[in-house]
């Protein structure tokens, strides 16, 4: 059974930088697609960003040009590099993955993460 565990929330200043990261196991993390969601709280879960196991990525328009995913395939990991944080950055940051489709549509994902707090400041 695969298992995800984010890890590198917390709490920062508009402007500031943080790194996400997810540790998989239970599963062949080479050939899995992975990605990031997010939620603020009474709020739908939003798309982040994704990575194939072929390491293509992509990203949602609020994010593009400060956000950045990549996969480390021999520490069986997944990062999300945030530059540049904005205030409505501000949500529970979840980790997934697929081993089918890449990531994108929620109600396709079946493996999620328990979520890390990221809280920016103004």
């Amino acid at each position: 059974q695969v298992n995800l565990v984010e890890s590198g929330g917390g709490l920062v200043q508009a402007g500031d930088s943080l790194r996400l990261s997810c540790a998989v196991s239970g599963g062949a993390f080479s050939r899995l697609h992975m990605g990031w969601w997010r939620q603020v709280p009474g709020n739908e879960r939003e798309y982040v960003a994704a990575v194939s196991w072929t390491d293509k990525s992509t990203y949602s328009d609020s994010v593009k040009g400060r956000f950045t995913i990549s996969r480390d395939n021999a520490r069986n990991t997944v990062d999300l590099q945030m530059n540049n944080l904005k205030p409505e950055d501000t949500a529970i940051y979840y980790c997934v993955a697929d081993p089918k489709i890449l990531p994108v549509v929620k109600t396709m994902i079946n493996l999620w993460g328990q979520g890390t707090q990221v809280t920016v400041s103004s």
